[in-house]
């Protein structure tokens, strides 16, 4: 027998789960005009396994459809009033892709939104210095076609966590990268993964929690010899 129609929310709260999910419709998800529909893209299946739980609507179907270059993408598409009004309040419209701003995002869940960004239009890379031999570098960085958002996003980890970061521009591209480097990088990775069960896309988990442990390692290491330094210049 089919299931029915997931029952009307009239009110929607903020949790952990919640606010990751808002973080990848940011990126990733698409508010319709009409006012109820909400949909997600994604490549893994599992992203959108975990969306769906997070908002509580694991009825909904994961569907197929086709992505650019002739790539096949996976895709959740839904009816929710409810949750709908609450992305309007957070500041999410339809078409936001350059006219993203501002958001209201508590502090206390801003995290776990971040790490939704992270998992939607974020990246992450490290790889030892070709000339510094044993300086190891590792990068986060986000992307959006939104200065406003850009600007905001900055202003805010700056205003929670202390760091800075740098916005720039790719060659040939018409988005803006927020990027954060070596020890702001580090900081970034522990404020997203604070939890070991926090929901978040396994592959770049992994890519990040392995490219922060030998970057502590690094930083360790370095602090140890300059420590020695400073000892053997005093005796």
């Amino acid at each position: 027998m089919k299931p029915g129609p997931k029952p009307k929310r009239d009110k929607v709260y903020w949790s952990p789960e919640l606010a990751y999910a808002v973080g990848l419709i940011t990126t990733d998800g698409c508010l319709y005009n009409d006012g109820r529909h909400i949909s997600l893209t994604s490549k893994d299946v599992d992203q959108l396994q975990t969306f769906l739980r997070c908002i509580e609507r694991e009825d909904v179907r994961i569907t197929e459809k086709s992505g650019g270059y002739r790539k096949k993408i996976t895709h959740a598409q839904f009816s929710d009033v409810g949750l709908y009004i609450f992305l309007l309040a957070v500041g999410l419209t339809p078409n936001k892709t350059k006219t993203l701003g501002v958001l209201a995002i508590p502090d206390e869940y801003f995290w776990d939104f971040v790490r939704g960004l992270f998992d939607g239009d974020g990246c992450s890379y490290s790889f030892y210095d070709s000339i510094y031999k044993r300086s190891y570098r590792f990068y986060i960085s986000f992307a959006s076609a939104s200065p406003a958002f850009v600007d905001w996003l900055r202003e805010k980890v700056r205003a929670i966590a202390g760091i800075r970061g740098h916005i720039g521009r790719r060659p040939g591209k018409s988005y803006l990268d927020l990027k954060y480097s070596k020890r702001e990088a580090v900081q970034l990775a522990r404020l997203m993964y604070h939890h070991n069960d926090v929901p978040a896309l396994s592959r770049k988990r992994l890519k990040a929690l392995a490219a922060l442990t030998i970057a502590e390692e690094s930083m360790a290491q370095v602090a140890c010899r300059r420590k020695r330094a400073r000892i053997g210049l005093s005796w």
